[in-house]
């Protein structure tokens, strides 16, 4: 479901795999968390994360077919609603781990990015994009389903400015890279997938220059985004360090 290699000090996670499109299921979900466990384990100061995906979609958010999907039950309504739950319930941890990482994380949007693979981009620091191409797009509001408090949350940490908010997740506004730039949700737009990852590999390997302490750093963040990291069960413990709740929890 998703690759990882590695340039000097940046590490590069690639979403891959047979369905383009990306969707965000428990098994994809699984292998995002599963090589962000390796780059945080793998992280020495000055590193640093670019994420992004092959073909025409960064992401199209969670999974709808695998949750109504008639072999597990999900042709009855409820067992579907239940389903998209559980996927909505997993993705908290994979935001948590992407808002706890100790380096500076990029995402290089390289194609549409829809409802969870809307959120999963600006989880990161830097949101850069190609503008041939894609939209970001809170579809939620077409599909007639609420958004998960911690989207909301992070929605409000990332697009500070209520109209631009509003039509985000109001209108579900399809947000083209220049749009994007101008409503401050995106940094940078570029000429086509190839020259956005190039991009932001570029940064990635400036930023990695400055050689910064990862755990300061997550810190900072975390300082930065109260309301989402609150959200999403992270917090400052002893010595300053980001932690998990629940480690936090089983240290009392």
């Amino acid at each position: 479901m998703c690759t990882l290699e590695k340039r000097g000090k940046v590490f590069h996670l690639i979403l891959t795999g047979p369905d383009e499109q990306h969707r965000l299921n428990p098994t994809t979900i699984d292998s995002i968390r599963s090589a962000l466990a390796q780059i945080r384990s793998d992280s020495t100061p000055g590193s640093a994360l670019v994420t992004s995906s092959d073909g025409r979609f960064f992401s199209n958010g969670f999974d709808l077919a695998w949750a109504s999907s008639p072999s597990a039950g999900g042709s009855d309504p409820a067992v579907a609603r239940r389903r998209l739950g559980h996927m909505v319930s997993l993705f908290s941890p994979l935001v948590a781990d992407l808002l706890s990482l100790p380096m500076p994380t990029i995402a290089a949007v390289t194609g549409h990015a829809a409802a969870a693979g809307f959120a999963l981009a600006v989880c990161h620091d830097y949101v850069l994009m190609r503008k041939d191409k894609g939209f970001l797009y809170m579809s939620e509001i077409d599909l007639g389903l609420p958004l998960p408090g911690y989207f909301m949350a992070l929605l409000r940490s990332k697009i500070v400015n209520p109209m631009w908010r509003r039509e985000v997740t109001m209108r579900g506004a399809r947000v083209s890279a220049d749009r994007a730039v101008e409503m401050g949700i995106v940094d940078s737009a570029h000429g086509d997938a190839g020259e956005t990852i190039e991009a932001a590999l570029r940064l990635g390997e400036e930023l990695s220059t400055r050689g910064w302490d990862g755990h300061v750093y997550a810190s900072m963040r975390v300082q930065s985004l109260p309301e989402v990291c609150g959200a999403v069960g992270l917090g400052l413990g002893g010595g300053g360090k980001v932690e998990r709740e629940e480690t936090a929890v089983a240290r009392l």
